[in-house]
């Protein structure tokens, strides 16, 4: 048994939580999810989705930031099936929580538009009295306090902070039976009463499952348009090839930031799927995430003049300031299921929801994350918003899907990718460039779904060279040069390469818009991207040392940035055609390659 709640691992776990806080915002976005099925297809007389969602939390989860920026847009929005129940014992691990905790958790849940209450967390008739009322209230979130003391029971750690991380040994727990009048000495055992309580349970839960179905059938049969509607969201029909092809129209032969490139694909896989939904973290104008002819999720009290109808309907999500509770939101969504979702804010800022991906990763849940803004090129900026080592950071958390696409064509396929992918038990990112990229000149009998298998060859060796060339590969062995590009350094490479194929050196390009994706093709497709005895070259503008699996030479940066236009950045960093090709010639020469 896990020792933290792991979803797919234990039957009946909902979610994989154990970084406090993390459960109580994935529940803020199953909540959420809930209420956007319902505008979609409840009615009068089909009420098909009416789920009230319910969080355990503690002190400790209350204590983290992550709660705080989840619980403020849950009261913000109005998530009235949404139900908390805190209990409140005042212990965490270094001892009374009063050490680090003395606001009033009550008054600061009514300020983010709570309905709060207080009960006896031992009074099992208070908890089923608060419930109902939270359950009556609609229109608010609602926490239940509930007030306890942990350990209960036990004569000499109750009240303590030795009993919440601890056993409580053989002899406390003779006492603790004792105390409690529990008459049964087994270490592990669950009286008749008790599993008969369980067993008229399951009864009544095959009865309401069965009910619905029933009500679901008769909905689909009242309501066929809407129930197309409703397979879609549950089983999108799309594959990642018929995806591809209908998403590069979008943008064929477009020159632009990827990022701008990406919202043009958004808009068009928006009107083929209509489960995807997603938001940011008040970067829409600058990730180009917002969905065009949508309306976003807001209350209903702003000004229908100032946004658009504000409605659950809608498939803008709002996440306002707050990069670890949308990650947390965006998985939350995700296991709730029905919908296709993306959170977006800058790569840099990837660093304030790295749990969230962690256990989107872990739970293997299809969370999409879009990080635009990807390297230096951010510019004046400066080195607070220029990421380094986050595309490797990310890289680096297993079963996450990384994608970092050169120019219209790679931000298709890695759209495509992500929303027709069969295998849907992985989160990706996708990383997008602020400032324009130049389009990859690709050969003749370039296949686009090429693209897909994480790597592919943009133009290959060429043997047809200058016999008054400057430089020849020493060892006769060795087909070439194999330059290795993700995003916006393509243009750099492909330029790279004509200037080392005139100097006399066979060179070949290969774009890796996806290191994983390439990873799950046969170990043959490596020998095929990068024959024995070539020579590898990376070139990312970022951190190069994880590069050294793949590569023998690594043109990268991994210093901080500095604040200065994209154009001048890119010289000071040695990332001009130019600049990486004398770098490069430097090095063979140094090696005796050349």
């Amino acid at each position: 048994t896990p020792g933290h709640p792991e979803f797919r691992l234990t039957d009946g776990v909902e979610c994989t939580t154990g970084p406090l806080g993390a459960g109580f915002s994935n529940g803020v976005g199953m909540a959420l999810a809930a209420k956007m099925h319902a505008a979609r297809f409840n009615d009068q007389d089909f009420p098909l989705i009416t789920a009230n969602i319910y969080v355990l939390c503690s002190d400790g989860d209350l204590q983290e930031g992550v709660s705080a920026e989840s619980a403020a847009l849950a009261g913000h929005l109005g998530l009235g099936n949404l139900i908390a129940i805190y209990d409140s014992n005042q212990i965490t691990i270094a001892g009374d929580a009063r050490l680090a905790m003395s606001e009033n958790v009550g008054q600061r849940f009514e300020a983010y538009g709570w309905h709060v209450q207080y009960c006896n967390g031992h009074d099992h008739d208070q908890i089923v009295q608060a419930v109902e009322a939270a359950r009556a209230e609609g229109g608010k979130p609602s926490l239940i306090i509930a007030k306890t003391t942990i350990g209960k029971g036990s004569p000499n750690k109750q009240g303590t902070s030795d009993i919440h991380g601890s056993p409580l040994g053989d002899e406390e727990l003779a006492a603790t039976r004792e105390a409690l009048g529990w008459e049964h000495s087994e270490r592990f055992h669950v009286p008749e009463e008790v599993r008969a309580v369980f067993a008229n349970r399951k009864v009544e839960n095959i009865e309401e499952y069965e009910h619905w179905q029933e009500l679901f059938s008769q909905w689909q049969s009242a309501h066929p348009e809407k129930a197309k509607i409703w397979n879609q969201h549950w089983e999108p029909h799309y594959g990642e090839d018929q995806l591809l092809e209908e998403l590069i129209p979008a943008v064929a032969d477009k020159v632009d930031a990827t990022r701008s490139l990406s919202g043009l694909v958004i808009q068009q896989a928006a009107k083929l799927l209509p489960g995807l939904v997603g938001g940011s973290a008040d970067l829409e104008p600058s990730t180009k995430t917002l969905i065009k002819n949508a309306q976003s999720i807001v209350p209903a009290s702003l000004d229908s003049q100032v946004l658009p109808d504000p409605s659950f309907s809608g498939r803008n999500i709002h996440f306002g300031i707050r990069e670890h509770a949308m990650g947390s939101i965006v998985n939350g969504i995700s296991l709730f299921g029905g919908f296709q979702v993306f959170g977006s804010t800058f790569l840099v800022f990837s660093d304030y929801m790295r749990p969230s991906l962690r256990l989107a990763a872990l739970s293997g849940i299809s969370s999409i994350f879009v990080f635009t803004h990807d390297s230096y090129a951010v510019g004046e900026d400066g080195p607070t918003h220029q990421p380094i080592e986050h595309a490797w950071a990310l890289r680096l958390i297993p079963e996450l899907e990384v994608w970092r696409p050169s120019d219209a064509l790679e931000t298709a396929a890695a759209w495509a990718y992500v929303l027709g992918r069969d295998h849907v038990f992985t989160p990706a990112a996708i990383l997008l460039t602020r400032q324009k990229t130049a389009v990859l000149e690709r050969m003749e009998d370039f296949d686009p779904r090429d693209m897909l298998r994480g790597a592919y060859i943009v133009q290959d060796f060429s043997y047809e060279l200058d016999e008054q060339a400057a430089h020849t590969l020493k060892n006769p062995d060795c087909p070439g040069l194999v330059l290795i590009s993700t995003g916006s350094e393509g243009g750099a490479t492909q330029q790279l390469r004509l200037e080392l194929q005139q100097l006399g050196i066979p060179t070949r390009h290969v774009s890796m818009p996806c290191i994983e994706a390439m990873e799950y093709e046969d170990p043959s497709f490596q020998d095929y991207l990068f024959p024995a005895d070539s020579l590898v070259v990376s070139i990312e503008a970022g951190s190069e040392g994880p590069w050294r699996k793949y590569a023998d030479y690594l043109l990268g940066y991994s210093d901080f940035g500095a604040s200065a236009p994209e154009k001048e950045l890119r010289k000071q960093f040695g990332f001009e055609p130019e600049q990486l090709r004398d770098t490069l010639i430097e090095w063979l020469k140094e090696d005796g390659v050349i």
